[in-house]
């Protein structure tokens, strides 16, 4: 096979591809072979015409779609390592000769990986922030736990805002019922807003046994169209109020929750998991940061198909996560009044700032020769193993069709730790948790 390469634009290059003719007759034989029991010619028995007589009553073009289809794969990508190049996007294919005897000449339009000039990615200033972790951090945990393992108790009482209540409600649209407005012995949370906006509030005050009609107002983009800005009245009856009743704050408690015997012991643990997490957002930060600049003094020209590429992972990540807590894609655009195009367009920029940040840091990972070892990878399979129990045997196995990805993922994780080890690093008072979390 004989190959020549093109440089047509900034990130396209043409291929010729010169396929030799005993090649070529072996694709037009699969053909025949493949396609031979789809032929009938008078005489013969179907799937048993000799490709001569087909080639002589049809033409022997007719074989020439799939002969190409089966020779094509292996040629393109003997061409594109003879190359040199990375291609990104299909290729556009077109045929210059073909014909029984002679060499397949064949054209492939490459859209390939840009080039990236790299701008100062030594030396770059950063901040990095340092958190503090109170006691008013370990008890703010402390009390997220709290509620989590909190009872609900009935009690004879009006609703107040916290409150647990059983009620049945029915509702209306200029007398109407409408579709999904009737439920009885729901399970409500006041001041939880899974309600519409007004519902919760006016239940406040009700005592058990009573019955009332609330009137409410749809939001304009409420999820079921038909219901957009309308208003409502709903009748409805208290069954049952319950108020949470947190558990002690003890040992015992301590023992419930956790492995630990004693409140102190768990308190400390807690302050330790703070410590850990706070440590890795303030690195994460630095990173962030540290990174956005090394992009931003890159210059590269990134092809429209890399950035659509990305868009699609994207939408796919987003429709599996919804997937996953019970809500399709489709159901999302149709609650946001939002399209697909619509959708396409929000994440583009970001979808842009993501490719444009991996094309940087493979540049600076070539540049200075930063690969993901054999020791690297055994390190990051003790890890995994770890993480999941399994054997280091197990997680290869499990992971066999993942040790590129893995790789790479190494390599990144590298790139980065050597843009930090030369970076300057100006640390920035400490920040203490509980007072940030009030700002926001």
């Amino acid at each position: 096979m004989k190959v020549t390469a093109e440089k047509t634009d900034t990130n396209k290059v043409k291929l010729e591809i010169h396929v030799d003719p005993e090649t070529f007759e072996r694709g037009m034989e699969k053909s025949y072979l493949k396609n031979r029991k789809n032929i009938s010619i008078p005489g013969f028995r179907k799937g048993k015409v000799p490709r001569k007589i087909i080639e002589r009553y049809y033409g022997e073009a007719i074989f020439y779609e799939d002969a190409v289809n089966e020779i094509f794969p292996a040629a393109y990508d003997e061409a594109v390592r003879e190359a040199n190049i990375e291609p990104v996007d299909r290729p556009e294919v077109d045929i210059v000769q073909i014909g029984s005897g002679q060499e397949l000449i064949l054209t492939a339009l490459v859209t390939v990986k840009p080039e990236v000039e790299l701008g100062q990615y030594k030396g770059i200033e950063v901040s990095r922030t340092e958190y503090n972790v109170t006691d008013d951090d370990v008890d703010h945990q402390l009390h997220h736990v709290l509620e989590r393992n909190a009872r609900w108790i009935s009690v004879e009482r009006a609703v107040k805002e916290g409150d647990r209540v059983t009620l049945d409600y029915s509702g209306t649209i200029d007398g109407e019922a409408f579709p999904g407005g009737t439920a009885e012995k729901y399970t409500l949370e006041i001041g939880s807003g899974h309600f519409i906006p007004g519902f919760e509030e006016q239940l406040t005050g009700m005592m058990p046994g009573e019955e009332k009609d609330i009137n409410v107002t749809f939001p304009e983009k409420y999820h079921a169209e038909e219901l957009q800005g309308k208003a409502a009245v709903f009748h409805v009856k208290i069954h049952e109020v319950k108020e949470k009743e947190l558990p002690a704050l003890d040992d015992e408690f301590a023992k419930d929750v956790s492995e630990f015997d004693t409140l102190d012991e768990y308190k400390a643990d807690i302050r330790k998991r703070l410590v850990d997490a706070t440590e890795a957002r303030s690195k994460n930060e630095m990173e962030n940061e540290l990174i956005k600049k090394v992009v931003d003094n890159a210059k590269v020209d990134i092809p429209d198909v890399m950035v659509d590429n990305e868009i699609d992972d994207m939408i796919r990540d987003m429709d599996y996560r919804m997937r996953y807590n019970g809500l399709t894609l489709d159901q999302y655009l149709k609650m946001t009044n939002t399209s697909l195009d619509d959708l396409r367009a929000q994440f583009k920029e970001d979808a842009y700032n993501r490719v444009k940040t991996q094309l940087v840091l493979d540049s600076i990972a070539k540049a200075e020769n930063i690969q993901a070892t054999d020791e690297d990878l055994e390190k990051e399979y003790a890890r995994l193993a770890e993480q999941y129990k399994q054997s280091v045997e197990e997680v290869k196995k499990n992971f066999a069709n993942s040790s590129e990805y893995i790789s790479n993922s190494i390599k990144v994780n590298k790139t980065i730790d050597f843009l930090a080890d030369n970076a300057v690093v100006t640390v920035k008072p400490a920040q203490d948790l509980l007072s940030e979390e009030k700002e926001n």
